[in-house]
């Protein structure tokens, strides 16, 4: 009995009660997938597989199989690669015998096997149209042969000399699969082997919907004086393929232009020389990059997100900051004259990525979630900030929102003007604090033209050409005014 596909329906109670209808409808298949020939290659055949993931939706895919492959003139139909694939970026080569085994001719095929298609591919074929019918409240199949006329805006079927649109139907039967239908994406080379029956062979390519990102946890201590961090990479599979027991490297950086030969000369290099590591991931400078590898072989699904550590760190100094950003329009409140201008005190956390704290690698682009414990150790999630790409031995700041405690109000107590562009302005900024500990905030004041501080009521430093940093104490439950006067010449 020679072989036939069937697409049936999922739910024949339901497909029943639509038969009413003279709508035609696009009836409920169910997937086929195509039995394997010769000289295919599924990832059964896989040995070896190694993923470079960049963090801009890029992935370099290494994937290792041994293949059985006739000798002379064949075809070989590389499966279950991503679906993502960029052809033009393929490189093929024997590892056994590379000067034996050479491409003659590469294709991708991406015209993969769904129901729609496969109708279209029948015009001018016959098929079996199933319809289920009721007999005495017992649901029956009934078989047509039908040859499909045409598929546009819907099938035209020739059945029994007639032409017939409009036909409602449960399920089709086809004889066959198109030969030019294909279960997955699958890469077909015409190849030329004058080497052995069986090879060890490398495809290597690029695909998209493979990225990652780093996020991390800080922890800090009630007191504020200290932290843990923790830092896991976020890794996302929606290539349309598995990749199984893969070596993972990752590669942090900013990329402009990745050329062709520049990816095949990392696969090469890179990827073969990978050794494990007995750190969760260790990293090294590539380029103008860095690159990270995990330790361990791992299995990323399709449509699947995973997470891995990359590092750990615990009992570095944190500090706690809280600053006050001006702003050039200060001249004034206009909507109450005369009133103080409310400014936001925000706050931060800020720790130095240095080995002597137990950090030290380089830290790829993320979000930073601090968490802190209360007075019965229940930790509590306090904010998040986004950080950029942060080399050993750089300050990062992470601010997690603006103090609830801390007020700060500013009024411009003074303008008089000396002579032609030449302007006396004073202000006083105060600051309350309502917390039962004493702080320090950072009070930051923008100056335009060219500028002279006359006199301060705190220490000061300058912060640019066009700024400057107060740093003001202010007691528990107490309240400071940092007074200034500036010079300024437009």
């Amino acid at each position: 009995m020679s072989s036939r596909f069937w697409f049936v329906p999922a739910a024949v109670a339901l497909v029943v009660l639509a038969g009413a209808l003279s709508t035609p409808r696009t009836p409920v298949v169910a997937p086929v997938v195509a039995a394997p020939q010769n000289g295919t290659s599924t990832i059964d055949d896989q040995t070896d597989l190694a993923l470079t993931v960049y963090n801009s939706n890029l992935a370099l895919v290494r994937d290792v199989r041994v293949i059985p492959i006739s000798r002379g003139t064949s075809d070989l139909h590389f499966m279950d690669i991503a679906a993502t694939v960029n052809p033009a970026t393929v490189h093929f080569r024997s590892l056994t015998d590379p000067a034996r085994l050479r491409v003659l001719e590469q294709n991708y095929e991406y015209d993969l096997l769904e129901p729609e298609k496969l109708l279209r591919k029948y015009v001018g074929r016959d098929v079996t149209v199933v319809r289920m019918r009721q007999d005495g409240g017992v649901t029956r199949e009934e078989e047509v042969k039908a040859r499909l006329l045409s598929y546009n805006n819907g099938p035209v079927w020739r059945i029994n000399g007639e032409i017939v649109t409009g036909l409602r139907a449960d399920a089709f039967r086809f004889p066959s699969l198109p030969d030019n239908l294909y279960s997955r994406p699958t890469l077909i080379w015409t190849i030329d082997n004058n080497g052995g029956p069986s090879q060890r062979v490398e495809a290597s390519y690029l695909a998209t919907q493979l990225s990652w990102n780093a996020d991390y946890v800080l922890t800090v201590t009630r007191d504020d004086n200290a932290g843990d961090l923790d830092g896991w990479v976020t890794l996302t599979n929606g290539s349309g393929t598995p990749f199984r027991n893969a070596s993972l490297q990752l590669v942090a950086g900013d990329l402009n232009l990745v050329r062709q030969q520049f990816m095949a000369d990392m696969a090469k290099s890179r990827l073969e020389a990978a050794t494990p590591v007995a750190a969760p991931m260790s990293q090294e400078s590539f380029s103008e990059y860095h690159l990270y590898t995990l330790g361990r072989k791992t299995s990323i699904n399709n449509s699947e997100t995973k997470q891995l550590s990359m590092l750990e760190a615990t009992g570095f100094p944190v500090q706690k900051r809280y600053v006050v950003e001006g702003q050039a329009y200060y001249y004034r409140n206009r909507q109450h004259p005369g009133s103080p201008i409310k400014d936001l005190v925000q706050v931060y956390y800020q720790l130095k990525n240095e080995a002597k704290s137990g950090l030290g690698m380089p830290m790829p682009a993320g979000t930073v979630r601090v968490y802190q414990a209360d007075s019965k150790d229940g930790l509590h999630f306090v904010g998040e900030d986004h950080i950029s790409h942060t080399p050993k031995d750089e300050t990062i700041s992470v601010k997690i929102g603006n103090a609830f405690d801390v007020i700060c109000e500013r009024q411009q107590t003074d303008f008089e003007k000396i002579s032609d562009s030449v302007y006396d302005l004073e202000y006083a900024v105060t600051l309350r604090n309502h917390k039962t500990t004493p702080i320090t905030v950072e009070v930051n004041e923008p100056l335009g033209g060219t500028w002279r501080m006359l006199s301060s009521s705190h220490p000061w430093t300058k912060g640019d050409a066009w700024s400057a940093k107060f740093t003001v104490p202010v007691a528990s439950d107490g309240t400071a005014v940092l007074k200034y006067r500036v010079r300024i010449t437009y």
